[in-house]
């Protein structure tokens, strides 16, 4: 099979990317998003992705499903899979989402019952170059509300880890701060929350599909044990814990796919 070249890719990746957000929704499209207590709320997934380092091709694509708010471990699914596109930034979804989209549907087929109500997505969603990154690509194809949270800040659209970012940081107090990440244009892409008292490091949370971004970062912050939220942490910890078991030779030697 031919490989096209990077800069056709990307001009075809740009076209779909802009056909799918012709159906992105960025506002709470469910009840229990409305509800100061998250009231209906039983069942939120979290998915990921986990490499052997040194290995960008073979992955375990994980998905966990956990119960609200207790977060309790409900469904697991851990799955090796081969990423056939390339490695092209900004365009990470088009690597990552059709495994993840799959797990879900393993899930609705198998287990219907257990199916997310929102989907946890370790990485960004309007908080992207084009504004349509890994969460939104999932969330669109899935048709589920997804949420993006990013450990690290992906810098665009004018959002730079500068001395004011760090200031910003420097000035979040308590689990549940937060500031906006405000794009050169004016517009607001996301939050960076300060998701724990313990953890002075934010995350930065943005609208993947079907919810508004002060619902999904008090989501995140509800769901939050840790610095991460929970269905994110299982689904990194469960991947990792995965690719150990089946391939001892890797030792701990495991890493994430990159800046989503």
């Amino acid at each position: 099979m031919s490989v096209k070249p990077e800069e056709e890719l990307k001009k075809e990746w740009e076209r779909e990317q802009a056909e799918l957000k012709e159906m992105l929704q960025v506002g709470d499209t469910e009840d229990w998003q409305r509800s100061p207590g998250f009231a209906g709320l039983e069942r939120v997934g979290g998915v990921d992705l986990s490499f052997i380092k040194g290995d960008d091709v073979n992955a375990c694509a994980q998905l966990v499903v956990l119960s609200y708010p207790d977060m309790k471990l409900l469904y697991q699914d851990s799955q090796m899979v081969a990423l056939d596109a390339p490695y092209v930034a900004g365009f990470l979804a088009f690597r990552e989402t059709p495994s993840l989209l799959q797990a879900l549907r393993r899930l609705e087929e198998t287990q219907p019952t257990l199916m997310p109500q929102v989907v946890f997505v370790d990485g960004n969603g309007l908080f992207h170059y084009r504004e349509f990154g890994l969460a939104c690509h999932l969330g669109v194809l899935s048709d589920l509300p997804c949420v993006g949270v990013a450990k690290n800040l992906l810098q665009v659209q004018g959002v730079v880890r500068d001395e004011e970012h760090l200031s910003q940081i420097n000035v979040l107090q308590k689990g549940g701060d937060t500031f906006s990440l405000t794009s050169e244009s004016g517009r607001v892409l996301g939050k960076a929350l300060r998701s724990s008292d313990s953890s002075t490091k934010p995350v930065y949370v943005s609208v993947g599909h079907r919810i508004s971004l002060d619902t999904a970062v008090r989501l995140t912050h509800a769901c939050c044990r840790y610095r991460v939220p929970e269905p994110i942490r299982q689904a990194d910890m469960l991947s990792r814990e995965y690719l150990r078991k089946h391939f001892p030779s890797a030792g701990s030697q495991t890493q994430d796919g990159g800046q989503r």
